[in-house]
């Protein structure tokens, strides 16, 4: 009997439908590798791991397990951890660049929009471009881990249904990360969390559906767990010290300490009533210069703040009108200093000193990166601020007519999301601006929420929501 057509020739190759996934595979693997690239470039670039003045300290921290002022012990030990035990300080800043990219990707997926990796990797490179996102990830600073916080929190409160379990549990796992890890992120993660627990009581007005139990259980972990965590490793229950002398540093520099000297020395067990004459125009020069009067006290390790908590105290209590003002004049002032870039190219010697005298054996290539061969300049972040700074501004200012637009087309998911980041940015405003001191970093390691909101809303006008797109994981 003939052969028939419908019989395949034997040489005939069979289709290979695992041919197609692995290559599926192989696309999706790149784009990732190019989104991780992306937000670590800054790092590549300079041929090690980005440092700040404050660096050393994390590392001190962990390494001799002791409470520094303004120096969290469990950044330090996230840093041990991701290091695997200082052999390579790249193991932090890949760790918090996947945690920021795997947040973007589950942020995109619960509200519908493109979340697969190409996606994502077009998004990474747009904030990038646009933003100083990964100045911040490629640093071995917790700062980074303030907008993952505010993510995650978002995501706990409002997309938890769309969550899968591991996913709640990593943002749990990360929320209480960030709160640990500074204690500008607890206070943040606080004042957040309290606007959950308000628009709770708003959902029978707003369609929106809002779970406070997983952003409640991260703040009250954290409140918890930092002095338990502090007690059994040091022996020293409490939060990271150093808070007050900070808001102290904003009140000289403000002139309210020196009004008050002024006006009530001498008085007893002020021993500041006998330095007055030498307190600088500056929190900076305040609390960091050789010769401030800071240090006469006995610095950042000396017994100085019992009387600087008095002086805050009494300073507050005799001129409330001052402080109003200037408390609303430095967060208005941090809500608009959002420029890339703030003292990275300082020559941070304190730091590079400790990493070079306690982690010897990455001294090569330490000391080869351009960051510690004063390559990284200041003309450099002007050039990148003459597009980070009009796009961080226009898209703060745009997040309360995006909220009303993404209302009025019935998203009340981004409407809410864009009000939150709003808050969130007012609510760090305030944080570092009035209780510290306004800094460019403060404000811009949370500013690119803004404009990754924006074309989230800006995407959502164009792009009718999809049950696909919000279904695809990594």
């Amino acid at each position: 009997m003939p052969p028939t057509d419908t019989v395949p020739h034997p040489t005939a190759p069979a289709p290979s439908i695992g041919r197609s996934a692995a290559f599926r595979l192989l696309v999706r693997s790149l784009c990732l590798a190019a989104g991780l690239a992306v937000l670590l470039a800054p790092a590549l670039w300079n041929g090690f791991a980005l440092i700040f003045h404050d660096t050393g300290g994390y590392v001190r921290a962990a390494m001799e397990m002791r409470l520094i002022p303004g120096r969290s012990l469990v950044y330090g030990l996230f840093l041990q951890a991701t290091s695997l035990d200082w052999r390579t300080l790249w193991g932090p800043v890949l760790v918090q660049s996947a945690a920021t990219l795997w947040l973007i990707h589950l942020l995109l997926r619960c509200h519908g929009l493109p979340a697969g990796p190409p996606a994502l990797t077009l998004v990474g490179i747009g904030l990038a471009g646009l933003t100083g996102i990964s100045w911040y990830s490629a640093q071995l600073m917790p700062d980074i881990l303030a907008p993952l916080t505010v993510l995650a929190l978002w995501l706990l409160a409002v997309h938890r249904s769309r969550l899968r379990r591991p996913e709640q549990a990593g943002l749990v796992g990360l929320a209480l990360l960030g709160v640990l890890a500074h204690m500008s992120c607890l206070a943040l993660g606080l004042g957040l969390t309290m606007v959950i627990l308000a628009a709770r009581l708003l959902t029978r007005q707003w369609p929106l559906r809002v779970w406070v139990t997983p952003p409640v259980a991260v703040m009250l972990a954290g409140l918890v767990l930092m002095p338990l965590l502090h007690f059994s490793l040091t022996g020293k229950a409490g939060y990271t010290p150093g808070g007050s002398i900070f808001l102290f540093g904003r009140l000289v520099q403000d002139g309210l300490v020196q009004r008050w000297l002024a006006e009530h020395c001498p008085a007893p067990n002020i021993h500041l009533c006998g330095l007055q004459h030498r307190l600088p125009a500056t929190a900076d020069e305040f609390l960091w210069t050789n010769e401030s009067a800071f240090q006469d006290l006995g610095g950042w390790l000396g017994e100085s703040e019992p009387e600087l908590k008095r002086l805050t105290a009494a300073a507050v209590t005799a001129y409330p009108g001052m402080t109003a003002w200037t408390t609303l004049r430095s967060t208005a002032q941090q809500m608009i200093k959002v420029a890339t870039g703030d003292a990275l190219d300082e020559g941070h010697y304190d730091s590079r000193g400790y990493l070079l005298s306690h982690l010897s054996h990455l001294a090569p290539s330490f000391t080869a990166a351009r960051q510690q061969r004063d390559a990284i300049s200041r003309a450099l972040f002007d050039s990148l601020n003459l597009v980070h700074e009009p796009v961080a501004l226009a898209s703060l200012c745009a997040l309360p007519l995006l909220a009303f637009r993404t209302m009025r087309r019935r998203r009340h998911d981004l409407a809410g999301l864009a009000l939150f980041v709003l808050l969130a940015l007012l609510g760090n405003a305030f944080i570092c601006g009035a209780l510290s001191n306004p800094h460019d970093r403060y404000q811009s390691r949370l500013v690119w929420l803004a404009p990754l909101v924006a074309g989230m809303a800006m995407t959502a006008t164009w792009r009718p929501r999809c049950r696909r797109c919000s279904q695809t994981s990594l």
